[in-house]
């Protein structure tokens, strides 16, 4: 009955991966555990999968504290009680607020208080007391006001084994940034915080079965429904899914004439081709979300790039999402799309670092902020930032630690000190050490983002998920990669510079028309006043052939008159 159990993703705190907790879960013959790493739920999707492999029930909630102050454990009786307890997080992240002490009353999860921390108000009929199996004599003396139907056993788990207490006090000197040796315990889990064998905790819990029925009966009212197959991403952009299809049809055959124009058998066939599977697999809002992004860029006169696997998409090309032609350069839409595909298809689409957070904005505002949410990613422990950090933590001077990052192997490098930081990093080597942004991941999403994840707010000003792009793909996400280019935006710049002083301007651009030929080069000169002097503005174009198109080299010449 374990209603408090840590992962790594309690950051700089736990010691064992999703995968070690389950597996020490399943040697200790529990059926049922709570996972609650400290203000975030990042683990409980892949929390959910690993129980269902080893036949053990998940139960998924939060721990929430303020630094090293525990306030109390939230438990998700279901998926909206996880839903409660991710917004409930995500708006005092949002907001920059501290843990708020009494918990808010929550309609489908359970608060649980600890011991040394009750309420001063009645407790609610969701909320509970944790008792800890050191605190079972305070019951002889507890207040009689408080009713045993409200209290619950209490036993955390951080550690799998012995050795990882004294990761775990590296972990949390890092945390406080603290010499090892100044670490208080109050600042660190209990030294008792492991997995127990069923007979184990039968002895200590023998005279309060009372105790044990309170707690039996919370679990069996948790339960969680982690849908690992499905897709995420909104699913109807315009009316019905039928509707989208027609949409996207209209949009794909439209686009096929400025392309290819109205007679063309290879292109009419790989469009209808891509449109079946599109339809068939269920990506035809994907599509057209993206189409409706590079609209309102163009719209704005935003310059971008669509690349990457969906580059081999002719819908894409006649949609304009790309400038490629996928059967010009023989690609192969599958490569984008299929059904044995194991990765989710994504599109890339480059910006200028000026314009791109414009569109993330329009993104956001267009989609609903319940609904979208930048992609986070997890920075870990690797290489020289753990010996930086380890080396702090024991007492070694900055010129010290310098010099065992620049030769670590050199005989004067070599003590009992330097041995324990080596042989402490690698035992944290990979674990998660901070979360952050991915570079331009963006998830929209059918429901609320708060269903499947707790978001952060960081400076960039977009809610951002606790999990990463990874654990998207598994769980049925597709994402839009919304990127920052910064050669489209000295290309921009250049270009505004060369329209204000009349410098020589170059274009590159597709066209294998000779009807287009034809137009570029009948292009009259024109004039413009620029100062008092008149200048005028001589086009010529040549044909260019190049390994990935066919360009036309299009030049403005200016000649002052």
């Amino acid at each position: 009955m374990y209603l408090n159990c840590h992962t790594y993703y309690s950051l700089r705190y736990g010691t064992m991966s999703v995968e070690q907790l389950v597996q020490k879960a399943l040697a200790a013959g529990t059926d049922t555990i709570v996972l609650t790493d400290i203000n975030n739920s990042t683990g409980i999707p892949e929390f959910a999968g690993e129980c269902s492999k080893k036949s053990i029930r998940p139960v998924a909630g939060i721990e929430f504290r303020n630094e090293n102050e525990l306030q109390y454990i939230g438990i998700a009786r279901n998926n909206n009680g996880l839903r409660e307890l991710n917004g409930f997080l995500s708006d005092l992240n949002f907001n920059n607020h501290h843990i708020p002490f009494p918990a808010p009353r929550f309609g489908e999860a359970y608060i649980i208080y600890s011991l040394k921390k009750i309420p001063a108000r009645k407790l609610f009929e969701n909320e509970r007391i944790g008792i800890k199996p050191g605190e079972l004599n305070r019951l002889i003396t507890m207040n009689s006001s408080i009713s045993r139907n409200s209290m619950v056993i209490l036993q955390p788990v951080t550690f799998a084994d012995n050795d990882d207490i004294f990761i775990h006090r590296n972990l949390r000197a890092v945390d406080n940034n603290i010499l090892l040796s100044h670490l208080q315990p109050w600042q660190c889990a209990g030294d008792d915080e492991f997995f127990r064998a069923a007979s184990v905790n039968g002895s200590i819990f023998g005279e309060f079965p009372w105790l044990v029925a309170n707690t039996r009966n919370l679990l069996d009212d948790c339960n969680l429904k982690f849908d690992l197959e499905g897709l995420k991403n909104k699913k109807i952009f315009s009316a019905s899914r039928y509707d989208d299809k027609l949409l996207l049809e209209k949009l794909a055959w439209d686009g096929m004439i400025y392309r290819y124009g109205k007679k063309n058998p290879q292109a009419k066939k790989r469009i209808s081709h891509e449109l079946e599977i599109i339809d068939k697999l269920g990506f035809s809002s994907y599509f057209l979300i993206t189409w409706d992004i590079v609209r309102y860029s163009m719209a704005r006169g935003f310059y971008h790039v669509g690349r990457g696997s969906g580059a081999n998409s002719v819908v894409a090309y006649c949609l304009k999402i790309t400038n490629v032609d996928p059967i010009d350069l023989n690609l192969y839409f599958e490569r984008f799309i299929n059904p044995k595909r194991s990765s989710p298809p994504d599109f890339d689409i480059d910006y200028s670092w000026k314009e791109r957070d414009d569109v993330i904005d329009y993104i956001f505002k267009r989609y609903g902020y319940s609904h979208t949410a930048l992609l986070g990613t997890m920075s870990t422990f690797r290489g020289k930032s753990i010996v930086r950090e380890l080396g702090k933590v024991h007492g070694l001077p900055k010129e010290e630690i310098d010099a065992l990052i620049e030769n670590p192997s050199a005989e004067s490098n070599r003590n009992e000190i330097t041995g324990t930081i080596f042989s402490t990093g690698l035992k944290i080597a990979d674990f998660p050490n901070m979360r952050s942004i991915h570079a331009g991941g963006i998830l929209i999403s059918e429901e609320p983002i708060t269903c499947y994840t707790a978001l952060d707010m960081p400076p960039k000003g977009f809610p951002t998920t606790q999990w990463d792009m990874y654990t998207a793909e598994e769980i049925g996400f597709e994402k839009l990669d919304i990127l920052s280019q910064r050669g489209i935006g000295h290309i921009k710049e250049s270009a505004e510079i060369i329209s204000e002083t009349g410098v020589l301007m170059w274009m590159y651009m597709p066209c294998r028309s000779s009807k287009m030929m034809k137009r570029l080069r009948s292009i009259s000169g024109s004039a413009r006043q620029k100062d008092a002097s008149m200048l005028k503005v001589r086009p010529c174009a040549a044909s260019l052939k190049s390994s990935d198109a066919t360009l036309t080299q299009f030049s403005w010449l200016p000649v002052r008159s």
